[in-house]
């Protein structure tokens, strides 16, 4: 099971290293225009001034900053994982203020400058913007490896739960175990955000 998901994230990975930058940001400009369509018939149901969380992206993982400065522009509250020291744990989180509010934390990830709020907090939010590698079908979703959101993640209702990943990398099925936490959606440039088979 351990080599099967590394040798696709590996292949997944190159794969993203090898889109070119001006389609990345093509990519990135769609991601925002469906996150300004939040709340409207077949998206996932939040309502104003809604409380959700999200993840700055680095290097090619799909999203930009201006996707959190749409949901900020919607009035909504938005809350950006802390990582912390030692051994994989569940992630902190603090509010996002903007671009300015960020700063260089653990692995190099750009993190909200807040006071970090207990782990806990996350169970408050309407919707969890999830980076990943790849999602399939039936909802279970391939990070990178370290576990620190399946273990954030345990409590949340799969229908908060959005796997943001490229079109490509919603694949048929993908090798899970039982600390894999299942996500209720997808989202993609192409096909905005889609049921996944465990809602």
């Amino acid at each position: 099971m351990k080599n099967k998901k590394y040798t696709l994230r590996q292949h997944l990975q190159g794969v993203r290293e090898g889109m070119s930058p001006q389609v990345r940001a093509a990519t990135n400009a769609t991601f925002v225009t469906w996150i300004t369509r939040l709340g409207v018939a077949g998206q996932p149901e939040i309502g104003p001034e809604a409380t959700i969380a999200a993840y700055v992206p680095i290097g090619t993982e799909p999203g930009s900053v201006a996707m959190l400065d749409a949901l900020r522009d919607q009035r909504h509250r938005v809350l950006l994982p802390i990582v912390g020291p030692g051994d994989p744990s569940p992630l902190s989180w603090a509010g996002y203020d903007g671009p300015e509010s960020l700063t260089v934390g653990r692995f190099g990830l750009l993190e909200p400058a807040g006071a970090p709020q207990p782990g806990s907090v996350i169970n408050s939010a309407d919707l969890i913007l999830v980076p990943a590698l790849a999602v399939d079908r039936s909802g279970n979703r391939l990070g990178r490896g370290a576990g620190y959101y399946d273990r954030s993640l345990q409590s949340i209702d799969t229908k908060r739960l959005v796997a943001v990943v490229y079109d490509h990398e919603v694949l048929d099925e993908i090798p899970g175990d039982a600390l894999d936490v299942p996500m209720g959606w997808s989202l993609t440039p192409s096909g905005g955000f889609h049921r996944l088979g465990t809602t």
